[in-house]
């Protein structure tokens, strides 16, 4: 059956998206639901392909393939010669004379893609739209501009950045009946700066809406509250400039006298606005309409005609949105991650669903994981959480579902703290933990205590200190800080035996099934790694609280930067020694000439399957392997034990190596440096006891001297946990070995893409073979599209639809992954705090807070991602945040600016050890900063300045 070339708007649904395009469906939709959309109808994605399949498109295809996304002159000539091939392009007669037959009257010719307006991707404006068409050829020749447009610069970068494939693309054209309005604009459903939900934003000028689409008008500018229909902000534009119909066809830009309303926005005057009060409400009413249609925020355009009457003539998810926390499990029949399906609505379904207000606290960024967690590694934490919570001596209901408090939303994990900052004690004390973790977050909860939805309501003291003395006495806390402060070497002694007590019982036991090794994860997981840590911790806190006596003794004798050069180079730390046993083997490796020339003129892809084939020079061999012997189960984003360890695949640590390898001046050897580190951390404490003089100044050095031997413990916690979660995801893959087996999935590595409750139900389903391993206890399941029945793999739908989910999930990390924005703290309104009070940098200058103290000027390198990177010894290291899988390349920076943490993040310490300046916790650095661009840091005052 032939494909038709043309439906109109009352024919059209969402399923036909891949025939009419994504601007096309959205016009059916909105038809069909009786909203008041003018009258049109679509030539389809069959035209398109027909006039095209002979155009030559092959080889740009191909070309375009194989090209960079950031390679933007490559692309721009491959998008003009498409361009050039589609306008060429032969019409057949039937396309032609059914496109003249639907031109009647002005009408609007609008692009409408197969990759546009889809929830993760907007290509807003990418293709082109012609307004006031008159006459049938005009109307062709229009049709035929929006095919060509498909290959602007604009849309083939945008596809390119996306990472949608060109071939896969298709353009249908909307021809719509004209609307000759007095005012027109855009309207978002949810606010696209805060973030908050059910808050029309609209814009509008005079005439049709191309001027404020385009933005060639400073119209007037309008923020409703949907639910009351207050007009909440209210901004008066000049409105200079209105696109009108011109008789003949076309449209003309009227040049119009400044508006006499109030140009500086006055909320209590509308007086020359282009909408009355009445209109914008009934404008906020329509939009709130079209998102409960669609079930997720939109972003519309409409117009009022001269009869007053509102008109819908487009509308699109937003997708810049961050998608509201959420504290169920995700779904399988909801397909993707749950939480993480971007700008959609919060369905809530089940689960601990808090009434009013909530403040969610982005955990991922306060842990240095910009990227989003494995479903897999999510159920992890869930598992831990229940662990702390019972340490507290709160009770979980559903273990694997997790704490109360624990939220995903786009693959990050987020913990419920409105409970926390309506106590006493939690208010105060949170923000002060977050100042030396992560002080912007810190700096936003501050600025929500005033807000009365966040009033305290837990004024008692004692819950908070019952749980504390609960914790130091069955944990013994005080008496393990007292014995490490009294004999550090006995502390550094007790945390080896905790590390080696906790290793022996990591490994499920031999011959165990695929439930029981489950069982045995969910058993480490929620009862045996986190009791763990508050053994390990104390001496490190002891080691710090040190610091703070020493900082209370000296008061105003200790200058700025002082004390943190006393963390430089600090002894025990287990980041440190990793980073520097690879910088030996790097020592190693350079005086083998034959070595050190394959891993400088070698890609570290290949080198890492020379390696796992045992095929390197045995100095790189061994050297690798004594190396992973001991640091294998680290890897960047190592807290998600969804993602690989080194010793699986040690491609980021091979490149490094390379990297070590280029660095030249001995100086700046890092093992010179952290050498130079502590002896410049030594020279300081006797130079501030010197200072202090007396008793006092004994008081110092002696306060002092135990903070450098006991500081550098802080990373063994993580250390402990990240050791006991790669045995863990040894023990998945294995289960995720036995699902590839039966079928159920395409590859082991694919259970890190399930739920730990999914994996437990995938082994029972009744159809699998082996489906007798039932120790779990739990009935059969039927996946969404399965029956549970049994039959041949063909004949088993709950197989393919397992796979479909991990494949869904994959799409949608792929995607998450390309986010550059996550908040540190958002609200269940959607309002990002953060944002509402963002201001731009004057003059340019960043601040932050200063981490390490020192001033370097350099050459500014952009990374987003440590695998792969590659750093000149000297650049400025620019990033969003880092965990001990970048430190490498802290050993050839020059300096580091990080958008998130506090002086006490991973970074900052590592950056004092290493000596080199670092400001962290500025907002919007990898934004404001280019690669290749020479800046500033200033690690004392927290400023970074373009040189």
């Amino acid at each position: 059956m032939s494909k038709p070339l043309i439906l109109r708007f009352d024919d059209i649904g969402a399923e036909t998206l891949p025939l009419v395009g994504g601007k096309a469906a959205n016009l059916g939709v909105l038809t069909t639901a009786g909203l008041p959309v003018p009258p049109g109808l679509c030539v389809t994605t069959e035209a398109y392909r027909r006039v095209t399949e002979g155009a030559g498109l092959e080889d740009v295809l191909a070309a375009l393939a194989t090209t960079a996304a950031g390679d933007v002159p490559a692309l721009n000539a491959l998008a003009a010669k498409a361009r050039a091939l589609v306008l060429a392009a032969p019409v057949p007669g039937d396309i032609a004379d059914a496109v003249r037959r639907s031109a009647a009257g002005p009408v609007a010719v609008r692009s409408s893609a197969t990759a546009e307006d889809l929830p993760h991707a907007s290509f807003a404006g990418q293709q082109d739209t012609y307004l006031n068409v008159i006459g049938a050829d005009a109307v062709l020749d229009a049709v035929r501009r929006c095919w060509a447009s498909l290959w602007t610069d604009r849309a083939v970068a945008y596809r390119a950045a996306n990472g949608i494939d060109h071939g896969t693309v298709r353009l249908a054209v909307v021809i719509q009946e004209m609307v000759q309005p007095e005012v027109a604009g855009v309207m978002f459903t949810a606010n696209p700066v805060t973030g908050r939900r059910r808050e029309a934003v609209i814009d509008a000028g005079p005439g049709l809406g191309e001027a404020v689409v385009s933005g060639a008008v400073n119209p007037d500018h309008f923020v409703v509250d949907t639910a009351t229909g207050e007009i909440t902000e209210r901004r008066l534009g000049d409105k200079r400039l209105a696109v009108r119909s011109l008789a003949g066809g076309g449209v003309e830009h009227v040049e119009a006298p400044a508006s006499t309303g109030d140009p500086g926005g006055s909320a209590e005057s509308a007086e020359g606005a282009c909408v009355t009060d009445a209109r914008l409400r009934a404008l906020a009413e329509l939009g709130d309409r079209v998102e409960r249609h669609y079930g997720t925020p939109q972003d519309t355009e409409w117009a009022i005609d001269s009869d007053g009457v509102l008109w819908l003539t487009q509308s699109r998810p937003i997708t810049t949105l961050y998608p509201i926390p959420r504290h169920a499990e995700p779904s399988p029949v909801a397909g993707g991650t749950g939480a993480g399906r971007t700008g959609a609505r919060d369905p809530r379904p089940g689960g601990f669903e808090p009434e009013g207000t909530r403040i969610y606290f982005c955990f991922s960024l306060a842990q240095g994981l910009y990227r989003p967690i494995t479903p897999m590694g999510m159920s992890a934490f869930r598992l831990l959480s229940s662990s702390v919570f019972e340490i507290l001596g709160i009770p979980v209901a559903d273990r694997v579902a997790g704490a109360p408090v624990i939220a995903e939303s786009g693959g990050r994990l987020f913990f419920d703290i409105t409970g926390l900052m309506r106590g006493r004690v939690g208010r105060v004390a949170f923000p002060k933990v977050l100042d030396v973790m992560e002080a912007r977050s810190a700096k936003v909860l501050r600025g929500l205590l005033d807000d009365p939805r966040f009033g305290v309501t837990q004024r008692s003291l004692r819950p908070p200190l019952r749980r504390a003395v609960r914790i130091v006495s069955r944990f013994r806390v005080l008496r393990r800080a007292v014995r490490a402060l009294l004999n550090p070497a006995a502390a550094h002694r007790d945390v080896e035996l905790l590390g080696a007590r906790l290793r022996r019982g990591l490994a499920a036991p031999e011959g165990s099934t695929p439930s029981r090794r489950l069982d045995h994860v969910e058993r480490v997981l929620s009862h045996r790694i986190f009791p763990l840590l508050p053994t390990v911790a104390p001496a490190a806190a002891a080691g710090f609280a040190m610091l703070g006596l020493a900082a209370k003794a000296l008061g105003d004798r200790a200058r700025p930067g002082e004390l943190q050069t006393v963390l430089r180079g600090l002894p025990h730390n287990v980041t440190t020694e990793m980073d520097l046993a690879l910088w030996r083997l790097a020592t190693r490796v350079r005086e083998d000439r034959e070595a050190t020339s394959l891993l400088l003129g070698t890609p570290a892809t290949e080198l890492a399957g020379r390696f796992r084939a045992g095929s390197l020079p045995g100095v790189v061999g061994k050297g690798l392997t004594d190396f992973l012997s001991v640091y294998g189960v680290r890897a960047v984003a190592e807290i998600d034990l969804g993602l690989p360890r080194w010793s699986e695949d040690p491609t980021h640590i091979i490149g490094v190596l390379a990297n070590y390898l280029r660095l030249e001046d001995p100086a700046l050897a890092p093992d010179a440096l952290f050498a130079r580190g502590a002896a410049e951390a030594t020279l300081m404490i006797k130079t501030l006891g010197g200072r202090a003089g007396g008793l006092r100044g004994r008081f110092v050095r002696f306060t002092l001297g135990r903070t450098r031997a006991l500081a550098g413990l802080r990373e063994m916690p993580k250390y402990v946990m990240v050791t006991a979660l790669a045995a863990m995801r040894a023990e998945l893959l294995a289960v995720g070995g036995e699902l590839a087996a039966r079928g159920l999935l395409a590859d082991a590595h694919d259970v890190f893409f399930l739920t730990f409750r999914e994996a437990r139900e995938a082994l029972v389903t009744p159809s699998s073979p082996g489906a007798g391993d039932r120790a779990s206890g739990t009935g059969p399941t039927v996946f969404p599209g399965g029956t549970g029945a049994g039959g041949t793999a063909a004949d088993r739908p709950e197989e393919t639809a397992l796979k479909d989910l991990v494949s869904r999930r994959r799409e949608e990390a792929a995607r998450e992954l390309r986010r550059r924005h996550v908040p540190r703290v958002l609200l269940s309104d959607g309002t990002e705090p953060e944002a509402v009070g963002v201001r731009t940098p004057v003059d340019g200058a960043l601040t932050g807070t200063p981490a390490s103290a020192g001033t370097v000027t350099g050459v500014a390198r952009v990374v987003l991602d440590p695998v792969g990177a590659y750093l000149e010894p000297g650049e400025i290291l620019v990033c969003p945040s880092t965990d001990p899988g970048w430190t490498p390349l802290f050993l050839t920076a020059g300096g580091l600016v990080m958008e998130m943490g506090g002086a006490n993040s991973h970074g900052a310490v590592v950056a004092r050890e290493y000596g080199i300046p670092a400001v962290v916790g500025v907002s919007g650095a990898t934004e404001h900063i280019v690669t290749g661009q020479e800046i500033t840091v200033d690690g004392a005052s927290g400023v970074v300045t373009a040189a």
